[in-house]
């Protein structure tokens, strides 16, 4: 199954010792087939998780043809989705980001009911509300987290006591964390708040990073809240409600993730 071009050596795909196409890198396909992000998908490949025509693969460099290859994912067949779906979650408090759980615990997805397997688009920590968007077109999501494209995340943030003008500032300019200074962010106290109730949108997606800004500068977080994910926002959405996205709200957040107008054009005709 290994195989070597132009000098170099690399894992010969099932679709290229049949004589194929060079296909679809393996975790590309998976994402295509709503398992997951093709930063999951990646995951699932190196544990061991995925098997291509009866073999485990652990190559992420693995490609794949549509239709001639058998891909299973934990002993199941999956296949391309025909339907793309574009949801938002307005999630609760003490409910997990992730498809499933060991331990038992709440996740998103026991809240979800869609026609087509969706994922969450990037993830909320365990006791951060709000804003969560999930769906099964995977260069959509890849494209929606890439920090290339900057879209912007709004939080709520609720402080155990009131934000110092320096420290907003600070949130403004960057913070520095350990895996390095974070990018300018629009930030302002809101009103009624009496200082401990602030509102921040982020460019980035790091992990835990609202907190972490905050946790930096010596502010306890007692309520963080996502409000808005580009011009996705819950109004009018239940705690552990979700809703389809518009045509108008898809075709944004696109347009925010760098889709040019034929891509656009090509998406509205599918």
């Amino acid at each position: 199954m290994t195989a070597r071009r132009g000098g170099k050596g690399r894992r010969e795909s099932p679709a290229d010792a049949a004589g194929g196409t060079a296909g679809i890198r393996i975790n590309r396909y998976l994402s295509m087939c709503g398992i997951a992000s093709r930063r999951k998908a990646e995951e699932l490949v190196l544990a061991g998780s995925v098997r291509v025509n009866g073999e485990v693969v652990r190559d992420l460099a693995l490609r794949v043809s549509p239709g001639r290859d058998a891909v299973e994912v934990d002993g199941k067949r999956v296949r391309v989705v025909a339907a793309r779906l574009y949801l938002v979650l307005n999630k609760p408090k003490d409910s997990i980001t992730t498809l499933s759980d060991e331990r038992g615990r709440t996740t998103v997805m026991s809240m979800v009911r869609a026609r087509e397997r969706v994922y969450p688009v990037g993830r909320l920590d365990r006791n951060t509300t709000g804003v969560l968007l999930l769906t099964n077109d995977g260069t959509f999501a890849h494209r929606l987290m890439h920090p290339r494209f900057e879209v912007p995340k709004s939080y709520r943030v609720s402080c155990d006591r009131s934000l110092a003008r320096e420290d907003l500032e600070r949130l403004r300019a960057g913070v520095p964390l350990e895996d390095g200074r974070t990018a300018p962010a629009d930030v302002a106290l809101l009103p009624g708040g009496r200082g401990k109730e602030i509102g921040i949108t982020i460019h980035e997606g790091r992990n835990r990073q609202v907190r972490r800004m905050f946790e930096a500068l010596g502010y306890g977080v007692l309520r963080l809240d996502r409000v808005a994910y580009g011009p996705v926002t819950k109004e009018g959405l239940a705690r552990g409600g979700t809703r389809s996205l518009t045509r108008a709200e898809v075709r944004a957040l696109k347009k925010l993730a760098g889709y040019t107008d034929d891509e656009l054009l090509a998406a509205r005709q599918e």
